[in-house]
C-alpha cells in the first residue's frame, strides 16, 4: 500500500512536471508577442522573477551534483569491489559511448546534407551573437587532466573526469581493506542515502522551476528567431529523433529483449526534466533513481555508468554540431570533402570527452570542430539565437543515452531486475 502511495505521488510529480513545460511555454508566448519590451517586461518579470526562480532552482540541483556523485561512485565501486568487474564495466561504457557518438554525428552530418539546410539561408535575416572561440585541448593534455592534481581543487571547480576517477578509486581501496575500514565505508553509504533525500526533496521544487525556465526562454525568443532557421531545426530534430527513438531502442532491444516503448514511457519523466534544465548534471540524482525503481538497474551499476555518461557521452551535443557544420558551409557557399566530413566525425567526437554538462556548452566546443575543417567561426552567431531550444532538446537525448547504455551494462552484468521492469505500476 505504501508503495502505491509513493508511485502515485512520483507520476503525479511527473504529470505536475509536464504541465508546468506547457503552461510556462504558453506564457512565455504570450508575454514575448503581448508586453511592450520595458522595465516590467525585461527586468522585473523575465530578468528578474523568471530568472530568479528558475536558475534558483538549477543551482539547487548543481549543488547536489559533486557530492552525490561522489559518494555514488565511491559506493557504487566498493560495492562492485573486484576491480576486474570494475574494469570490464568500464571498458564497455566508454566504449558504448565513443561508438554511440560517432553513430550521431554521422547521422547528422547524412541527415545534414540530404535537407540541405544552409542553403538559400539570408544570413542578413538571421540575428548574429558575440563568439568567443574555444581554444582546442591537446589529446595528451585531455588524458593527463582526468588524474586530479588536487580532488579537493577538482570538487570545488565541479571537473567532473578528475572527481569521478578519485572517487573510483577511493572505493576500490575500501573494498579492498573491507572490514577494516567499515567505519570509512558505513560513512560514504550513509551520506550518499543523505544525498539522495536531499535530492528528492528538491525534485518537488522541479515543478515551479520548470515552469520559470521555460517561460523565461519563450518569452526572450517567441518564435521570430525560428523563421530563417526552420530548415537548420528540422535537421537537428530529425537526426536526434532518429538517435534517441530509433538507434538506441535498436540497440537496447538487440543488447536486452526489453521493450523499447516501455523504456521511452519510464524514462520520460526524466527526459522532460533533461529538456527543461538543458543540464545532464542536474539530470544526474533523478536518473540513477528512475533506473533503479523503474528499470530495476543495481545502483552500483547505475552510480558509475551514469555520471560518467554525464561527462563523456554528449550524442546529442555532437549531432547539433554535425548538422551545424553543413549548415554553415552551405550557408558560407564552401565544399566539404570526405576527407573533411571524417575529420568532423573525429572531433566531435573527442570533443564531446570531457565536455561539462552544463547548459549551451555545446556551442562552445563547436568552434573547435569548425576550426579543425577550416569553416569560419563567425557562423556559430547565426545559430545562437535559437540555441536554447535545441540545447534543451540535444541534452534530453544525452542522458537518454546514459540510461540505454547502463540498462545494457547491467544486464550483462548481471545487475537488472526484469521484473522491476515489466512492473506495470513502477
Amino acid at each position: 500500500m505504501e508503495n502505491n502511495l509513493q508511485t502515485k505521488k512520483k507520476l503525479s510529480l511527473s504529470t505536475t512536471i509536464f504541465i508546468a513545460l506547457i503552461s510556462g511555454a504558453v506564457l512565455g508566448v504570450i508575454i514575448h508577442y503581448a508586453l511592450p519590451a520595458g522595465y516590467l517586461k525585461d527586468e522585473i518579470i523575465v530578468g528578474g522573477i523568471f530568472y530568479v526562480v528558475g536558475q534558483g532552482f538549477i543551482r539547487l540541483m548543481q549543488m547536489l551534483v559533486v557530492p552525490l556523485v561522489f559518494c555514488s561512485l565511491v559506493c557504487g565501486s566498493m560495492a562492485i569491489g573486484d576491480t576486474k568487474t570494475l574494469g570490464k564495466v568500464g571498458v564497455k561504457t566508454i566504449g558504448f559511448y565513443l561508438v554511440t557518438t560517432m553513430m550521431a554525428v554521422t547521422l547528422a552530418l547524412t541527415v545534414a546534407q540530404l535537407i540541405n539546410p544552409g542553403i538559400g539561408v539570408n544570413l542578413s535575416a538571421v540575428e548574429q551573437k558575440d563568439v568567443t572561440a574555444a581554444e582546442p585541448t591537446a589529446m595528451v593534455d585531455t588524458l593527463l587532466n582526468i588524474i586530479p592534481k588536487n580532488p579537493i581543487g577538482s570538487m570545488a571547480n565541479g571537473d567532473m573526469l578528475p572527481i569521478i576517477v578519485f572517487a573510483l578509486f577511493v572505493g576500490v581501496m575500501l573494498a579492498k581493506l573491507g572490514t577494516k575500514v567499515s567505519t570509512v565505508s558505513n560513512f560514504f553509504s550513509q551520506f550518499n542515502d543523505i544525498m539522495m533525500e536531499m535530492t528528492m526533496t528538491v525534485m518537488k521544487l522541479a515543478p515551479v522551476g520548470v515552469f520559470c525556465l521555460i517561460a523565461k526562454t519563450f518569452a526572450e525568443i517567441g518564435f521570430d528567431a525560428f523563421v530563417p532557421m526552420l530548415k537548420y531545426m528540422l535537421a537537428v530534430f530529425l537526426a536526434l529523433i532518429i538517435q534517441c527513438l530509433g538507434v538506441y531502442q535498436i540497440l537496447l532491444f538487440v543488447f536486452t529483449r526489453l521493450n523499447p516503448v516501455k523504456f521511452i514511457k519510464k524514462f520520460f519523466p526524466v527526459m522532460m526534466f533533461a529538456f527543461t534544465t538543458a543540464t545532464s548534471n542536474a539530470t544526474i540524482p533523478m536518473s540513477i533513481d528512475t533506473l533503479e525503481k523503474k528499470m530495476g538497474v543495481s545502483r552500483k551499476i547505475s552510480s558509475f555508468t551514469v555520471p560518467l555518461g554525464a561527462t563523456v557521452n554528449m550524442d546529442g551535443t555532437s549531432i547539433m554540431q554535425g548538422v551545424a557544420v553543413i549548415f554553415i558551409a552551405q550557408a558560407y557557399g564552401i565544399d566539404l570533402s570526405l576527407g573533411q566530413l571524417v575529420t568532423v566525425v573525429a572531433t566531435a567526437t573527442l570533443a564531446s570527452i570531457g565536455t561539462a554538462g552544463v547548459p549551451s556548452v555545446g556551442l562552445v566546443t563547436l568552434s573547435m570542430v569548425l576550426t579543425s575543417v577550416g569553416l569560419p567561426v563567425e557562423g556559430i552567431a547565426f545559430i545562437m539565437g535559437i540555441d536554447r531550444i535545441l540545447d534543451m532538446t540535444r541534452t534530453a537525448v544525452n542522458i537518454t543515452g546514459d540510461a540505454v547504455c547502463t540498462t545494457i551494462v547491467a544486464k550483462q552484468n548481471g545487475e537488472l531486475k526484469k521484473e522491476v521492469f515489466e512492473r506495470m505500476d513502477s
